[in-house]
């Protein structure tokens, strides 16, 4: 679509949503008019117009974070964008990866789960150790133990699949997931580490279709 065909504020301002590409996760909320949308996707990098300041910004223009632009979304209403991208550091100007950590409000039934929240609790168990703690157990015991842990659930995994059961199938394949993500926290690789690494090979594999179909 056209971006004059967003419906723009008063200030000629739309606000955009920032989130990272590769985990979903809310970097940051700024604001764009139609040039800084127009640079955004000449460049290919987010441009925000600053409120406070009444000028164009760059992110990253003096902190080097730059957000490299994967795609740009309009709302239902046109009044609002998703920008996805894949950022060279932290979104907010404190230095943290996002600009939203100041939680108000958590609920204790519906509390969510997702992989860079287990990981989170998976380093906890590492950096402050907890008795009773089977994590903690592991990493007391090293490399090795955890690494034979990795291949006793491997082979769990495979005895399942071969059984052809996919409710024992999905339980030992978490138990696996979960022994990866401790040796992971055990060398210090992110979950964002293994997804550049899976993205990287995704775009290897489209190429390798393309020139099959030429």
């Amino acid at each position: 679509m056209n971006i004059n065909e967003l419906k723009y504020d008063n200030n000629g301002l739309i606000p955009a949503v920032v989130t990272d590409a590769e985990t979903g996760k809310v970097l940051t909320v700024a604001y764009m008019n139609a040039e800084a949308l127009a640079i955004t996707m000449k460049e290919g990098r987010t441009c925000f117009w600053s409120r406070s300041r009444g000028e164009l910004w760059r992110k990253g223009e003096t902190s080097g974070n730059v957000q490299h632009v994967v795609d740009v979304t309009a709302d239902c209403d046109r009044d609002a964008l998703l920008v996805r991208v894949k950022k060279d550091g932290p979104a907010c100007h404190t230095g943290s990866e996002s600009c939203f950590n100041e939680v108000i409000y958590a609920s204790e039934e519906n509390s969510a789960f997702s992989p860079d929240a287990l990981m989170e609790l998976i380093k906890g168990r590492k950096t402050e150790k907890k008795e009773g703690s089977y994590t903690s157990y592991l990493f007391e015991k090293g490399i090795d133990k955890i690494l034979k842990k990795i291949g006793e659930e491997s082979t769990e995994v495979i005895v399942a699949g071969k059984g052809g059961d996919k409710a024992e199938t999905v339980y030992e394949i978490a138990d696996l997931y979960y022994h990866v993500m401790v040796l992971m926290a055990e060398m210090g690789i992110s979950n964002n580490d293994v997804m550049r690494e899976l993205a990287s090979r995704h775009v290897i594999d489209r190429k390798v279709k393309q020139e099959k179909m030429v």
